[in-house]
């Protein structure tokens, strides 16, 4: 699998666009910001794009989503219980000097326990709030990746003191991770580095009560 990485916007999120080695479809996660840098990609690898897929809906993530929709055709998928998020964004930015964004109706909704199978992968989308209400995170078994959002990161894991933000909530998502797939997973986080399921069990201080 080819994953590529573009840290976009003030927020500094990741970006995935993500494809089978050598193909020339591909899907991508979270587009943030930056639209054009993430169009140019699009366009210098030749690829045809068959999904935006979102983990939430807060504006870092999803701030690039109606111009790369408008410009490749890809369809938009989204959590559903945040659709209307995406549907009026502006009014869910909590802080002053972000955006104008381009508010997008999606064409499709996830509760999390569906399996798409989009640009030759089959992904996996498991329901893991705690972060926003209806986040999800997206699991390609067969090449043991994980796009967590803002639920795990290196050494750290995603705030709760945002609307609709949990701790309890989130670390039972973040177990709920841990216990259904393998510790070699390779998480590619919302924020900061890549890591593995097992480096953040073992060492995460956040994750202390889930060590044993």
């Amino acid at each position: 699998m080819d994953v590529r990485s573009f840290t976009v916007g003030p927020a500094q999120e990741n970006c995935y666009l993500v494809r089978r080695e050598g193909s020339d479809r591909a899907v991508i996660f979270d587009p943030g910001d930056e639209p054009d840098r993430l169009l140019n990609a699009i366009e210098r690898l030749g690829l045809t794009l068959d999904g935006i897929l979102l983990t939430h809906t807060h504006f870092d993530h999803v701030g690039a989503v109606a111009p790369v929709a408008r410009e490749t055709g890809a369809e938009v998928w989204v959590p559903e219980i945040e659709r209307g998020v995406l549907a009026d964004i502006n009014s869910y930015v909590p802080f002053p000097g972000f955006g104008p964004f381009e508010s997008y109706e999606a064409e499709h909704s996830l509760v999390g326990g569906e399996r798409l199978e989009l640009a030759g992968l089959e992904i996996d989308v498991l329901f893991t709030p705690g972060h926003s209400p209806g986040h999800v995170s997206f699991s390609i078994p067969d090449e043991l990746a994980l796009f967590s959002g803002d639920v795990l990161f290196q050494g750290s894991v995603g705030r709760v003191d945002l609307p609709g933000g949990d701790w309890e909530t989130l670390l039972a998502s973040i177990a709920s991770l841990v216990e259904a797939l393998p510790p070699e997973t390779a998480v590619h986080p919302g924020h900061m580095g890549n890591t593995t399921l097992g480096a953040e069990r073992a060492s995460n201080p956040f994750l202390a009560e889930l060590a044993g």
